[in-house]
């Protein structure tokens, strides 16, 4: 890998951390809502979506991390 696909990588890995985040607390603030109208199957789904998403979240950060080690 080059070092500007290095650079790259680590950029690309940042916004995507970022941005799981993001969906992330959309995905609980919606369940929430709904949660409230009692549709619970649909806001138990969105609960878990938002751990999966902070899951592949922990992944790129252990890439991210991999990376900046060098392996």
């Amino acid at each position: 890998m080059s070092a500007d696909d290095r650079v790259k990588l680590k950029t690309i890995l940042h916004y995507w951390i970022e941005h799981n985040k993001e969906h992330s607390q959309e995905f609980r603030e919606w369940a929430d809502k709904i949660a409230k109208l009692g549709e619970m199957e649909t806001a138990k789904e969105l609960e878990q979506a938002s751990r999966e998403m902070d899951k592949a979240s922990e992944s790129l950060s252990n890439a991210l991390r991999s990376l900046k080690e060098g392996g």
